[in-house]
Parts: structure tokens; sequence; C-alpha cells
């Protein structure tokens, strides 16, 4: 049989039993829950807000926003994991078997992808109920909201994996969370980005955070809701070219940079991190 083939196989069901762990486990279990139901109270506290003269309720335009949001952090997930596994030597042991990192980024893949749509699914399931003013019934809405979801994959997993290898430990890695949260704040994610000065809006238009938000809003919001927007327009197209870019530049540098950080990994490195955080416990 193919090598690729197996260990494509093997990275399927490495991700499946990793995802089904993570519902199982008590712990993983919380961090799923944690953040939607965090989500639901700020939308709770929105949902008889207006935006400015428009009148539009301010937990619509929030709804579909984070939907977007919550896409674009499982490039911090997919960083965190391969950091954390690096740091605990799996990495080494995947790079020790033939096509063992294929494997185990083919599981990862499908590990944070399973619980990033378990944890949208359990914001947005009551946070329909819990907002007035969405457009779902048009036959396109959810075709959009799934097309967009699945582009932001694409463009922002490997982003999180070559990030997951530049950072050597847990700790180096959440250096990532201010800057992150700086993003989201300009990325019109709870409130319109238009109220924004100029400079900060073209800021925001670089990271895929405000594409997937706008992408979201045009899936999930009634036509007459455009105005908030930029240009008074989805730009359907320009959300495409931006993830897309995303998306290529992460593909072609994500596997330049993890075969450059296999080859660093040995026994000698994963003891010499494990004794540093030894220390700093101490």
């Amino acid at each position: 049989m193919n090598p690729v083939r197996i260990a494509l196989r093997a990275g399927r069901s490495r991700g499946l039993v990793e995802l089904r762990q993570s519902v199982t486990n008590g712990g993983d279990l919380f961090n799923h829950v944690f953040w939607p139901v965090l989500m639901l109270i700020t939308l709770w506290f929105l949902r008889d807000r207006q935006f400015g003269p428009s009148g539009f309720p301010l937990g619509a335009l929030a709804l579909p926003s984070i939907l977007g949001m919550n896409t674009a952090m499982a490039m911090v997930s997919m960083s965190q994991q391969l950091t954390a596994d690096r740091e605990d030597g799996t990495l080494l042991r995947a790079k020790a078997i033939p096509n063992g990192m294929l494997g185990y980024l083919t599981g990862k893949l499908i590990s944070v992808s399973g619980g990033l749509l378990i944890e949208l699914a359990i914001f947005l399931l009551p946070a329909l109920l819990l907002v007035d003013g969405l457009s779902t019934a048009r036959p396109t809405a959810w075709m959009t909201l799934v097309a967009v979801l699945m582009l932001g994959l694409i463009a922002t997993l490997p982003a999180g994996a070559a990030l997951g290898s530049i950072f050597t430990s847990a700790r180096s890695q959440g250096i990532l969370t201010l800057p992150i949260l700086a993003v989201i704040a300009i990325s019109g994610i709870f409130y319109p980005i238009t109220v924004l000065p100029q400079w900060l809006q073209t800021a925001a238009q670089v990271f895929p955070i405000y594409w997937l938000g706008l992408g979201m809003r045009s899936a999930l919001l009634p036509p007459s809701a455009v105005v908030v927007e930029i240009g008074h327009s989805w730009r359907h197209l320009e959300t495409v070219a931006v993830l897309g870019a995303w998306a290529v530049a992460g593909l072609l540098i994500a596997p330049v940079v993890l075969r450059q950080m296999a080859r660093r990994e040995s026994g000698s490195s994963v003891a010499d991190r494990r004794d540093r955080e030894l220390q700093r416990a101490r």
C-alpha cells in the first residue's frame, strides 16, 4: 500500500481519537464550552442595543462577526497544540516514523477543525434564539456561511502550524495573545469597523479576522445591513482574495518552517526544554 496513504489514514484515526477525547475529558470539554458561553453572555448585553442612526441591532451585527472571529482563532489553537506537542516530545516521536509528520499534521487538522465546529455549534444554536435581525431563511445564507468557514480554515490553520513551529514552549507561545486581542479589537467584531479611524480600518484589513467577520455577516444579515460596512459593500471578491492570499502564503510557508523545525528536534533538545521548565517551576 502507498506509504502516504497509510500516513493519511493513521492521521485521520489520530485526529478522530483526539477529537473524541476532547469531548469526553472534563478539562477539554470545559475549554470547548467556556468561550462560546462567554460570547453568548456578550450577545446578551448587546441584544437590545442599536448601531447609531441605522437602527440596526448591534447583537445581530456581532453574532456573525463572532463566528468569523472564532474561525480565525483556530490559528491560535493549532499553534498552541503544535507548541505543546513539540515541548513534550510528541513531534519528535512523529518525526521518527516514516511519513510521521504527515500523519501528525493530518490528525491535528482534523482535531482542531472538529473542535472548532463543536464550539461554533455550541455558540450558534442558542445565539439564533437570542438576537433578532438575522436573515437565515435565504437559500444562499448557509451555503455562504459554510464557504466562508472552509476558506477561513484553509487561510488560518497553515498559519497556525507555522507559528507553532516558531515557538519552543507554551510560555513563549503566550506572546501571541496580546497582538491577537489587539487585532480583534480593531476588526469590527463587537462594533462596526466604520467607527474607527481610517488608519485602523486599513490595518485591520491586512488580517483574516476582519474578512471572516465580513463574510459571515454577508451570509447571515439582510441586505440592508450593508450600510454599516466599508463602502456599503459586502466585498465578496476582496474577501476571497485576502483569505486566498493568506491560504496560499500559509500553504507555501508552513511546510518549509515545519521541515526546519523537525530537523532541529532531538532527544537532547526536548530534555533541555524540560529541564528549563523545571528550573522555572522551582
